[in-house]
């Protein structure tokens, strides 16, 4: 549902990494521009597509093992565990950050969302609606930005505005400069 916002969030912790970053894709509807503003300059980007996702996970897989890149983004519908492995352990012996962004077509691919993989952490990005400003226009973005899963580690839900142009999210101003809150079950970022 939100591919742009969690497209958009990667594309910012990517561009605050050293080198060049390798972005592989089935689709064609990576828009260059969006990523310029997040923080991911188009002199930076190696663009990749991919006919299938068999060759993405292939080149996913070859780029993380590279090292030379700073991040390697995969936009992949189905990551199954042994692939995931695989991922992870190529990423181990380098210093790549390996992104895998889960994009779907249609609902029905999305029914493997929910099944382990091994990943360090998974997260889901979804839209907010912007602050009002205080004159008609449109406002920086905002995320609900919650980590589900964290090797020993806790999950949480972060509302967040959307990158800069240097790839920095922020917290919304209420949220920054608000009282601490007693924690209760779940950790809750802000309200």
């Amino acid at each position: 549902m939100d591919g742009a916002a969690a497209a958009l969030f990667a594309a910012g912790i990517a561009a605050r990494t050293q080198g060049k970053i390798l972005w592989i894709v089935t689709r064609t509807d990576l828009f260059a521009p969006a990523l310029a503003q997040v923080g991911l300059a188009p002199d930076r980007l190696i663009h990749v597509e991919a006919g299938d996702e068999k060759a993405l996970l292939a080149c996913f897989e070859e780029g993380l093992r590279h090292g030379g890149p700073g991040a390697v983004v995969a936009e992949t519908a189905r990551l199954s565990m042994t692939a995931s492995r695989r991922l992870q352990l190529a990423a181990e012996g380098t210093n790549t950050i390996g992104i895998a962004l889960r994009r779907w077509r249609r609902q029905s691919e999305a029914g493997d969302f929910g099944q382990p993989t091994a990943s360090v952490t998974r997260w889901r990005v979804s839209a907010l609606p912007s602050t009002p400003l205080p004159v008609p226009g449109v406002g920086r973005a905002r995320w609900l930005v919650e980590l589900i899963r964290a090797r020993a580690g806790e999950s949480a839900d972060f509302e967040v505005e959307a990158c800069d142009a240097k790839g920095r999210i922020a917290l919304p101003a209420k949220v920054a400069h608000r009282p601490p809150q007693k924690e209760v079950g779940r950790r809750i970022a802000s309200v």
